[in-house]
């Protein structure tokens, strides 16, 4: 029988005016780290292909430690754009 590792949630904030080198930077301190990643976008009102470019190599990443990421105050442009580009499935949303 083994135990249950609890994760240490990170949330990172999500700047409007770099929000490529924002993502780019979460998904760099989550290489490896076991933790649960929270993405906060209330201040993003929209994102461009490289920051889905981003977003999606996220989810890559989560896909291959059997991690989730969490998308917080997520605005429905966005996550229109995201369900267009098949990744929201791959997030969890909150607000």
């Amino acid at each position: 029988m083994t135990a249950a590792m609890s994760k240490i949630a990170e949330i990172h904030k999500i700047d409007a005016n770099r929000v490529v080198e924002s993502l780019r930077a979460a998904r760099k301190k989550l290489d490896g780290v076991n933790v649960e990643t929270v993405l906060e976008f209330s201040s993003v009102l929209r994102v461009d292909p490289r920051a889905l470019c981003e977003l999606e190599a996220l989810a890559i990443l989560a896909d291959e430690s059997n991690d989730r990421i969490c998308l917080l105050h997520v605005n429905v442009q966005i996550y229109k754009v995201l369900k267009l580009a098949k990744l929201s499935a791959r997030f969890d949303f909150r607000n």
